[in-house]
């Protein structure tokens, strides 16, 4: 079953959250700090974490980054309190995949965790009743990634390996988080397409509303990660005023085949 890490210095909060997740078939930890949330990361070792920005000790960007350090495909929802959006934003650059604003709805949280959980991988015990936790919505256009093809995709020197859940680049394994594995495969099975951030938002993230600066963030985070030269990107580019586009690397061209060779000079009889 999968286990959660509750990072929230507010117990109140800390506790109705962790009863949210238990009741959906999620085993929850609480750590009050960032000390101690670090500490219960080393002990247990957490499928995804839930953590709050505003932390004593150690601040949640900090636990952030540490965490990311330590595990780069940890998934990481954040709490932040409404009007933090620099916060917000600079943890989303640092690595985290999702966020949620206080005051938030206990069953979005869970649905927002359960679907981090499943990009993962990890297992997700039965769900509560329907309106305790209803199913997470599946992207626009597509199906739970469990449905979906497990082939390899391929773009130049880049790999991108599904049911390993693993992306190669010039032989060399990429640390990519659950939300940049997802946005790449959805740029690699819709290549040549433009996408603006709201149609990003409900294929990767299954949103209908949300704030676009996330997909703007995870997008600049990509390209840092699969381009030569993010600053001049030639894959993943801007089409500006518009959204996004993943232009495929062309394919080398194959060799041609050798023409028939001239006769070489008789000799004499």
């Amino acid at each position: 079953m999968a286990r959660v890490l509750v990072i929230d210095d507010d117990a109140t909060v800390a506790q109705v959250v962790v009863a949210y997740l238990e009741r959906a078939g999620v085993v929850a930890e609480h750590a009050a700090d960032g000390p101690a949330a670090l500490a219960a990361a080393a002990a247990h070792p957490p499928d995804a974490v839930v953590l709050d920005l505003m932390l004593p000790g150690i601040d949640g960007l900090e636990v952030c980054r540490r965490l990311r350090t330590a595990r780069a495909d940890l998934p990481v929802l954040m709490l932040t309190a409404r009007g933090e959006e620099e916060d917000r934003v600079l943890g989303l650059q640092i690595g985290a995949d999702d966020y949620v604003v206080k005051p938030f709805s206990p069953r979005e949280l869970v649905l927002r965790v359960q679907s981090l959980l499943r990009r993962a991988g990890a297992a997700v015990g039965p769900a509560a009743s329907a309106s305790e936790a209803p199913a997470a919505p599946l992207p626009a256009g597509g199906s739970a990634p469990a449905q979906r093809a497990a082939e390899a995709l391929h773009d130049g020197d880049l790999r991108l390996d599904p049911t390993a859940h693993r992306v190669v680049r010039s032989g060399t394994e990429l640390q990519l988080t659950v939300r940049e594995f997802e946005l790449l495969r959805w740029f690699l099975t819709h290549p040549g397409q433009v996408h603006d951030r709201e149609a990003l938002m409900r294929g990767v993230w299954g949103w209908e509303h949300g704030d676009r600066s996330t997909v703007t963030v995870h997008v600049r985070r990509l390209r840092e990660k699969v381009e030569a030269d993010p600053s001049r990107p030639t894959r993943l580019v801007t089409v500006f005023g518009v959204g996004y586009r993943w232009d495929p690397t062309p394919s080398a061209p194959a060799p041609s085949a050798p023409g028939p060779s001239a006769p070489g000079p008789r000799g004499d009889a």
